[in-house]
């Protein structure tokens, strides 16, 4: 066997050096495009002085999507490819630059890789098109409620400085109520004057339908006009600091961009991810699982690919990186610490967003975040983290099994879903004054008092030193 470091570049040559599996570089480090020539012409480089089918294996760093076609022609002639983390190659690049500094000292990092550290290496599975259509559609979906939760930050940043407490009338701030209202009376001044009846007049004229707790009350429109009295009085009918014209005019271009954000997301999640997950996993047993709905279902179904390329629980809760990372010596054990956050970062997501609703459906899982909080004295972050991992063990064993999940109380014994949130509401909510003594503002408090206490204590033998040096003299 012998190894390719392949150092990739986005705008230059990648880099490559060719090992033996004694560590020994068989090449000098060789400069490679992204092309079926230059790739077949290191190939043979690689193989010179061994057999026409030497195998051989190529080692990367994930550096954007530039790892892809590679990956794609070396699978293609049967070369084997591992995709390391970045931490890994980190870690022994910070040992190599102790001896030898060099810009080309990745591919040769990258070529130690398997020698070094094999048992922390997996052979790359491509996943079909269709399945990577499906993966690039949730990023997409992501990237797409990412921005238009910014734009929603933005507009009530913007309601905060204009109309302080206007949040506390309009509470939903993506309401059509809400949006109706910055696009159309934004200036106080103009509320004023059409007042309450005219202006819940308007809202009706425009046909317009929301959800909004305040929609169905008579004094949501008294309450706006109350607001804009206590805004011309802050800054004065004049408003010489501030031109509400053009603030309304800012806020309607916002509202503008997130309604076009919301039907694209809305388009893609329909038109396209959902319909390919339904393609990729008619059965929908992800969905049995109680906190994994089609969106949540499509992005394990993407991301995870081919299950049996996990051994065991243990290695797939590793790939995800929702298990915390591991500090021993001797026998010492750090508990505690920060999750190794090494998988893709929607299963993160969503694993832990389904842990929630996992926990309130599903008395297993309620029972493990019951024991986190009330025995081991977990904050509800923490404790959620533990439920993930545990809801991820039950999303590989259906991918692998393809069978629908069943409730089940901690014993074993099959349950309903009533008999489920009974049982739930009988053993395992947390008690109130249990959260709040484990919440950590709490644990802050105690913390600062702790410090507080232990500087008291420092400060005491030198006032003593002092008092009796002093009566000495």
């Amino acid at each position: 066997m012998r190894y390719i470091g392949l150092d990739l570049a986005l705008t230059t040559a990648h880099k490559a050096l060719v090992m033996d599996d004694r560590g020994q570089a068989l090449t000098v480090v060789m400069s490679v495009n992204t092309s079926a020539v230059a790739l077949e012409q290191l190939f043979r480089r690689a193989r010179e002085g061994a057999a026409e089918d030497e195998p051989l294996a190529v080692v990367m760093e994930p550096t954007g999507m530039a790892w892809f076609p590679v990956a794609v022609f070396c699978q293609r002639r049967g070369v084997k490819v591992y995709l390391v983390n970045s931490q890994q190659v980190a870690d022994l690049r910070r040992y190599y630059r102790k001896h030898a500094k060099s810009d080309r000292i990745d591919a040769r990092v990258l070529a130690k890789l398997p020698i070094v550290s094999p048992e922390k290496l997996h052979p790359l599975q491509l996943i079909s098109a269709t399945q990577l259509a499906c993966q690039r559609g949730c990023k997409e979906l992501n990237r797409l409620m990412d921005l238009s939760t910014a734009i929603q930050n933005r507009l009530r940043a913007i309601d905060r400085f204009a109309w302080p407490g206007l949040e506390q009338v309009l509470t939903d701030n993506a309401a059509p109520l809400t949006r109706w209202f910055r696009e159309n009376w934004y200036d106080p001044r103009q509320v004023l004057t059409l007042g309450a009846t005219g202006l819940q007049q308007a809202w009706q004229k425009s046909g317009l339908k929301s959800t909004e707790m305040l929609e169905s009350a008579d004094d949501w429109a008294a309450a706006i006009v109350q607001l804009a009295q206590e805004v011309l009085s802050l800054y004065g009918s004049e408003a010489e600091y501030l031109d509400y014209a053009y603030l309304q005019a800012e806020v309607t271009r916002e509202q503008a961009l997130l309604a076009m954000l919301e039907t694209e997301h809305r388009r893609l999640q329909l038109k396209t991810v959902r319909p390919l997950y339904r393609q990729l996993h008619p059965s929908r047993n992800l969905e049995s699982l109680h906190g994994v709905g089609q969106d949540g279902a499509a992005v394990y179904f993407s991301f995870v690919g081919n299950p049996e390329r996990f051994p065991d629980h243990a290695s797939f809760r590793g790939w995800s990186g929702m298990i915390p990372r591991s500090s021993q010596s001797g026998a010492r054990e750090s508990k505690g610490l920060h999750i190794s956050q090494a998988g893709p970062d929607l299963v993160k997501k969503f694993s832990f967003m389904g842990a929630e609703a996992a926990r309130q459906w599903d008395p297993q899982i309620a029972a493990i975040y019951y024991n986190q909080i009330v025995r081991h004295g977990k904050h509800h972050t923490q404790a959620l983290c533990a439920c993930a991992t545990h809801l991820l063990d039950r999303i590989w064993t259906i991918l692998k099994e393809d069978r629908p999940y069943e409730l089940r109380d901690v014993d074993g014994t099959p349950v309903t879903v009533s008999q489920a949130r009974q049982i739930i509401a009988e053993r395992y909510i947390v008690p109130k004054e249990v959260r709040q003594r484990n919440n950590q503002r709490t644990r802050r408090a105690r913390q600062e008092q702790r410090a507080e206490k232990k500087q008291k204590r420092e400060s005491r033998p030198n006032q003593v030193r002092g008092k009796s040096q002093t009566s000495s003299e």
